[in-house]
């Protein structure tokens, strides 16, 4: 039920903004929505790939594995490595939102899959060496990841105080 009222409000703010620019900058609208669509067929195959992929990584996890070092009971030492495990995790959103669901489904607890997701988020490597690191400067890069470091404990910490999900 939640997922057909995001949908919904989703479509509502597309369309809304759709009518915001008919109405107030007519000349961009033809050019928006090709840039919308062509976006909207870019995305869907990595999508589908990630939603299905996501299906054979949890397959191929193995559950008492999974369930050991990134379950429930794992405790802060499940989180540590979720952290590790979302730092070190290359790519987008595609694979790593696909790899949380997957542990999710392999027996990770919420609050490990929370950390792994925000690790992700905040510092993947890979995004820090080849993004950040060539663009911004150096002292900007240390001080933002410096002050990132304990966002996902925190929130693994707050998941485990809200209680199961």
């Amino acid at each position: 039920m939640m997922i057909i009222v995001v949908d919904i409000l989703l479509w509502t703010i597309v369309v809304a903004l759709a009518i915001t620019v008919a109405v107030k900058a007519r000349p961009h609208l033809q050019p928006t929505l090709r840039e919308g669509v062509v976006d909207f067929i870019r995305l869907l195959p990595r999508i589908a790939l990630g939603v299905v992929g996501a299906g054979y990584i949890a397959a191929a996890m193995p559950n008492d594995l999974v369930g050991r070092w990134l379950g429930a009971d794992s405790g802060m030492m499940g989180v540590i490595l979720a952290v590790i495990g979302g730092a070190l995790t290359p790519g987008g959103p595609v694979v790593g939102f696909s790899i949380g669901a997957a542990a999710l489904k392999g027996g990770a607890g919420a609050p490990q899959v929370i950390a792994y997701s925000t690790a992700w988020a905040l510092y993947a490597l890979q995004r820090v060496v080849l993004w950040e690191m060539p663009v911004l400067p150096p002292r900007f890069v240390i001080l933002r990841a410096v002050v990132s470091i304990p966002v996902p404990f925190l929130a693994a910490l707050g998941a485990m105080l809200l209680g199961k999900p």
